[in-house]
């Protein structure tokens, strides 16, 4: 809108509040992190922009009834589901994917009544090593009255406070040079108070570290000094947690007393192979020694997936489901095998465009992620500047209302939309709830209460 003054963007999205990823992934601990709402509060208050929440494109308005209305599609709708191990024992009780256990401490509707088992043992075993699994690992972890003034959901605020969960475990198949988590995170889950950490194998760190690039050379450092809770006095440490690298996953088990819940996970050790075990693309493969982790809860947190909307294969759209993502030529034009261009085999369908995980994959923080979104931005304002074939239409057509007339067909429908304003009234009602309860907010968690407060 910034760089096209005629430009109008519809926004569609599921629930009847915005803010996706930052108001239900990022952790209640990581307020900064939620800076960038400010910015989209900014967008929103254009006039050219219009909000349209409680509408799953694809569910509840087949995605074929935009065509008519639009000169473009942007799809943006990131990963909507985590990747499963594929192992003996992932569907007993006590194992949960860190999607969800994730959206329900933040109060994703989807996931509230997850109730994950929280109080029938000590030891928690969260598979994967990503920032994400880390996350996990500090909540189980982190005092409850530092929880208390945070935006956590009050369902998870009563579960963890009961938590038996003493000791968490963050697993990874490769080793300490290769794991996908930040220096920073790592750094916060150290310094939690009351929370001691396991050293490192120095065996699995370069012995010399002064020839690394600043990045690894930072990770040797910071996993060879540990916690400095370690040199406090034993009687104000009750909680620990470890990072156990080179363990492959190969079975949940269960509890001989109770064969529905998770006991332990069975794990084989992994070895690192190549001319350099330090890389940060050393591969591993597996051998055939086993090692077993007592486990009264697990997390697997091994990435996250999209998958194709309803109805986008109408649009010449192949989905790869491989990667998880809608082809597309790395600037976030949507490409087509069956769409190039004279004896080219691939070219971009018209009017089509993706940003964000669904066109890279479920990769990179927040920051990125805009930035990325940027990229795809500017690509469709080029485009436009460029007369480039758009949907059904050139440039030149000027019969498309977007919203003004697709409103028509989802009120014929029986669907309720909402817009900014209605999210407006759901956040104060947020806000007062929280202030109540001496928090910044108290999301409202299911669909049907966001709608009573709009009805008063």
């Amino acid at each position: 809108m910034q760089k096209n003054e005629d430009a109008i963007v519809d926004m569609y999205e599921k629930l009847p509040a915005p803010f996706g990823l930052v108001r239900y992934g990022v952790a209640p601990d990581h307020p900064e992190v939620k800076n960038c709402e400010e910015k989209f509060e900014e967008v929103a208050a254009n006039p050219r922009f219009n909000f349209i929440g409680n509408v799953a494109v694809g569910e509840d308005v087949p995605l074929s009834s935009l065509r008519p209305h639009y000169h473009a599609i942007l799809f943006a709708y990131g990963a909507s589901e985590d990747r499963e191990l594929g192992i003996p024992g992932e569907s007993l009780k006590g194992v949960y994917s860190a999607r969800a256990f994730v959206g329900w401490y933040n109060g994703l509707p989807e996931y509230s009544d997850l109730n994950p088992i929280l109080d029938r043992g000590a030891e928690a075993v969260v598979i994967g090593q990503g920032n994400v699994a880390l996350d996990v690992a500090r909540i189980l972890l982190t005092d409850i009255d530092t929880l208390k003034s945070t935006d956590i959901a009050e369902h998870a605020l009563e579960s963890l406070s009961r938590s038996k969960v003493r000791r968490v475990e963050v697993v990874g198949r490769r080793g300490p040079m290769q794991a996908a988590f930040t220096l920073k995170e790592v750094r916060e889950l150290m310094n939690l108070r009351g929370v001691d950490f396991q050293p490192v194998d120095p065996a699995l760190l370069p012995l010399d570290a002064s020839s690394l690039p600043r990045t690894p050379k930072r990770r040797v450092q910071l996993l060879s000094k540990g916690s400095p809770n370690s040199l406090d006095c034993a009687s104000s440490i009750d909680r620990s947690w470890a990072l156990r690298f080179l363990l492959s996953p190969g079975s949940f088990e269960c509890d001989p007393s109770d064969p529905n819940y998770v006991s332990q996970v069975r794990f084989k050790h992994t070895e690192i192979r190549g001319p350099n075990c330090y890389s940060s693309d050393a591969r591993v493969e597996v051998t055939e020694r086993d090692a077993l982790l007592p486990a009264s809860v697990a997390f697997r947190s091994v990435g996250y997936k999209s998958k194709p909307l309803p109805g986008i294969q109408d649009f010449g759209v192949i989905f790869d489901h491989d990667l998880g993502i809608i082809p597309n030529d790395n600037h976030g034009r949507v490409i087509s095998p069956l769409a190039g261009p004279g004896s080219q085999t691939a070219g971009h369908i018209p009017g089509l465009y993706c940003a964000g995980w669904v066109k890279r994959g479920p990769t990179g923080v927040i920051a990125s992620t805009m930035e990325d979104a940027f990229i795809t931005a500017d690509v469709i304002v080029q485009d436009w500047a460029g007369r480039a074939l758009f949907l059904d239409s050139t440039v030149d057509s000027t019969d498309r209302l977007g919203w003004d007339n697709l409103r028509k067909v989802l009120n014929r429908a029986g669907l309720r939309p909402t817009n900014w304003s209605d999210w407006k009234r759901i956040d104060q009602s947020e806000t007062e709830r929280g202030r109540m309860m001496g928090k910044k907010r108290e999301k409202v968690t299911s669909i049907a209460d966001m709608l009573k407060v709009l009805d008063g």
